[in-house]
């Protein structure tokens, strides 16, 4: 059984800030299986977005697994936002978490 949408960006969220990381819901989406979208900025017009990974890179020791929406490490702001926008348009129902670090620290897992 897969976690909740909304309890693990709740601790997610906690994940961050105990690391002194700044991380903000931007997009509260479906809470039982909205997919979730991660934004790392790093303040310095470069940014990388996460999305879920494909399930069939799912395992069964991690609750959600991501891979990074693009083919570069790191992109522009920009590109970021438009491709939320294109994502939202497709599924309304989706998280968005947006993490402001320098040094592009995720914390998630990835695939």
């Amino acid at each position: 059984m897969r976690l909740r949408s909304d309890i693990w960006v709740a601790a997610y969220l906690r994940r961050c800030a105990s690391a002194d990381v700044a991380a903000y819901l931007r997009r509260r989406g479906a809470a039982e299986a909205g997919a979730i979208f991660v934004k790392i900025d790093r303040l310095d017009g470069s940014a990388a977005l996460f999305a879920p990974a494909p399930q069939s890179e799912a395992r069964e020791d991690v609750a959600r697994l991501f891979s990074r929406a693009h083919d570069d490490e790191w992109i522009e702001a920009a590109a970021v936002e438009a491709r939320l926008g294109r994502e939202i348009n497709f599924d309304p129902d989706l998280w968005i978490i947006e993490v402001e670090d320098r040094a592009g620290r995720n914390f998630l897992d990835l695939a």
